[in-house]
């Protein structure tokens, strides 16, 4: 079992050419800070596309995005690891 309440990451996120942090709570729930402020039609994310001549559309894809998925996977497969390490 896991022995933390909640681990945070800051990653940079390509989807909305941002910094965002990626939230994991004990309980296997996650979230991602980007998508409050990238996940809809924010007036933000209007004004950053138009202020950045950028080639590829920013677009949030949400509560299932795989960076998300990977860094919970990431976390509680090495909690696994180390709770089958410190087992005789």
């Amino acid at each position: 079992m896991v022995n933390w309440q909640l681990t945070a990451i800051t990653i940079y996120c390509d989807a909305v050419d941002d910094e965002v942090t990626l939230l994991v709570y004990k309980d296997g729930t996650a979230k991602c800070t980007g998508y409050r402020k990238y996940g809809e039609s924010s007036k933000e994310m209007l004004e950053k596309k138009q202020g950045k001549q950028l080639k590829q559309q920013l677009k949030c894809e949400g509560p299932e995005c795989y960076r998300v998925s990977q860094y919970k996977d990431k976390l509680f497969a090495e909690e696994a690891k180390k709770g089958a390490e410190s087992r005789p």
